[in-house]
């Protein structure tokens, strides 16, 4: 809004404009996130997408996690983001609880939410 040097009612009203287009969508934090045409986004949270780690990587029940550090690398967002999703999980009974100088381990597979295929 400083570099174009307008307020944030017309930035919010101009975002509107996009989202009825289909241009622009709005994302956790109140912010913006342009839609391209073509791209594939993955629209589930980060706590899911981690979550699916353990059977991507056929990680088993006692085996190590991936650190944060390595995560954010994979996803492409910052250390903390990652935390708070392997908080969720780590909450959700899925990973060993997080110590400094312990790596997290797998605790319980996730639940399988597709419907067999008849």
């Amino acid at each position: 809004m400083r570099k174009h040097g307008v307020s944030r009612g017309v930035a919010l009203r101009v975002f509107a404009v996009l989202q009825r287009e289909g241009i622009a969508e709005p994302v956790p934090g109140g912010r913006w996130r342009v839609v391209r045409s073509g791209q594939d986004i993955d629209r589930r949270s980060l706590a899911e997408r981690v979550a699916e780690v353990i059977t991507d990587d056929g990680l088993a029940v006692g085996e190590a996690f991936p650190s944060a550090t390595a995560l954010s690398t994979r996803f492409g967002v910052s250390r903390p983001t990652v935390s708070k999703a392997l908080d969720k999980l780590e909450s959700a009974g899925l990973l060993s609880e997080a110590r400094q100088g312990k790596q997290r381990s797998v605790r319980a597979l996730p639940k399988r939410t597709e419907s067999p295929e008849s």
